[in-house]
């Protein structure tokens, strides 16, 4: 059972937060409309219960009208953000999620008629409950003023006339007060979740932008897996062969290539980072195609590979989507191919005709090396994906001591 102490910590929390007073502030506020309306009808210097009444009632045509505004749910949705939830003003650090206003209010315009009708059933809301806040919380005041022994001219309601002679004790209704600010807070900005939250148009739009993020961040790095992950290989091969091979001819060639293949990476990792930079700049040069293959046969025969390639189609007539990401799965099918088997015959098949494209690299495993498990590696999954996203598919495994990558991408 909860100590004493930790329960009373509990109850006095909310006094301590700012933002319980703002909500009551915002909540109040809303009574300007009827107390105004009810000035000039029914009057106010002596009010009874029909009075005020009528004062509640006759604003809500007024207040429901405006709300078919578009720019007053914006309006509105601002006010609430600020004064409902935790920020700067209310002196707390971490607020939880379900303090989160960005996530929980909207603050776009009326874009259809349900959110206008949503906005009038909360603005007249704010009205009325704001308009009972007022009154119960002057009421609560005046009481603590009665128990105190201090004469209340006008009261706001005539049912403080009994408490003349009453011997409560006259901090209760200051309790009380304080108890309504945190409860009428509370609901206030539950109420607001309900009818300023994102609509169904609202929640769709920021679940398609987030998927379409997600999407790129995934897009980017499979490029920089691809284009960093190749030039590595070709870098290490290289190096080790050139180091092996003791020809000093060998070595300015591997160096060259070295030197080639690392400025290619270089630059797309310049493009990769201006897309996450979000500058608004072009990035420094497109994606290549599949119409640059030659550069990736080339960079994989001085690595040391055997490479017979055999291209049948025209690559330059290609779809720009289907040429960019077939040559980054043939360059991802090279990588493999030097990494895990080394040094050894790469049979490349690029056919392109009106329908489809079909990529197939093929090398032999070399021998006592154990066959990679089919799909393991994050450059087939991202193969996998590339050819998904296009619509095509993709295949990978080991046949009779061969291991091959299969892809098909539909043109049409």
């Amino acid at each position: 059972m909860p100590a004493p102490s930790l329960i009373l910590q509990t109850l006095l929390r909310p006094l301590a937060r700012a933002v319980t007073y703002t909500r009551w502030l915002h909540l109040v506020i809303g009574a300007i409309v009827p107390l105004a309306g009810g000035l000039v009808y029914p009057g106010l210097s002596d009010p009874g219960p029909l009075d005020w009444l009528i004062a509640a009632v006759l604003p809500v045509p007024l207040v429901a009208a405006v709300a078919l505004i578009p720019s007053a749910r914006r309006a509105e949705g601002l006010q609430a953000r600020l004064m409902l939830f935790p920020g700067k003003h209310a002196r707390v650090r971490g607020g939880t999620a379900a303090d989160d206003a960005a996530g929980g209010i909207s603050a776009s315009p009326s874009a259809s008629w349900t959110d206008r009708g949503r906005t009038a059933l909360w603005m007249v809301f704010r009205m009325e409950a704001g308009l009972v806040a007022w009154l119960l919380s002057i009421w609560l005041l005046q009481c603590a003023l009665v128990l105190s022994g201090v004469s209340v001219e006008e009261p706001v309601l005539e049912s403080l006339t009994p408490l003349a002679s009453a011997r409560a004790p006259a901090p209760l209704p200051v309790l009380a007060l304080l108890a309504l600010v945190v409860a009428a807070g509370r609901l206030d900005r539950r109420v607001a979740r309900l009818l300023l939250g994102p609509s169904v148009k609202e929640r769709m739009a920021a679940l398609e932008d987030r998927t379409e993020r997600l999407l790129e961040r995934n897009r980017i790095a499979r490029e920089l897996h691809d284009s960093l992950g190749h030039a590595l290989t070709l870098a290490v091969v290289q190096a080790g062969a050139a180091r092996a091979a003791g020809d000093p001819e060998f070595t300015d060639r591997a160096l060259a290539t070295i030197e080639e293949t690392g400025r290619a990476a270089l630059e797309d990792l310049e493009r990769v980072l201006l897309l996450l930079r979000e500058t608004g700049r072009r990035p420094a040069g497109a994606s290549p195609g599949l119409d640059e293959a030659a550069r990736l046969l080339d960079s994989a025969r001085s690595s040391g590979a055997r490479v017979e390639a055999e291209i049948t189609g025209t690559l330059e007539d290609l779809p720009g989507p289907v040429s960019r990401e077939a040559y980054r799965m043939l360059q991802e099918a090279l990588t493999n191919a030097l990494r895990h088997a080394g040094p050894v015959p790469v049979d490349v098949r690029v056919t392109a005709d009106d329908t489809r494209l079909r990529l197939l690299v093929a090398n032999p495993l070399p021998e006592g090396r154990p066959p990679a498990v089919p799909g393991s590696g994050s450059g087939l999954r991202g193969i996998r994906e590339r050819a998904a996203l296009l619509g095509g598919q993709a295949t990978s495994g080991v046949k009779d001591g061969t291991w091959s990558v299969d892809v098909t991408l539909p043109l049409r």
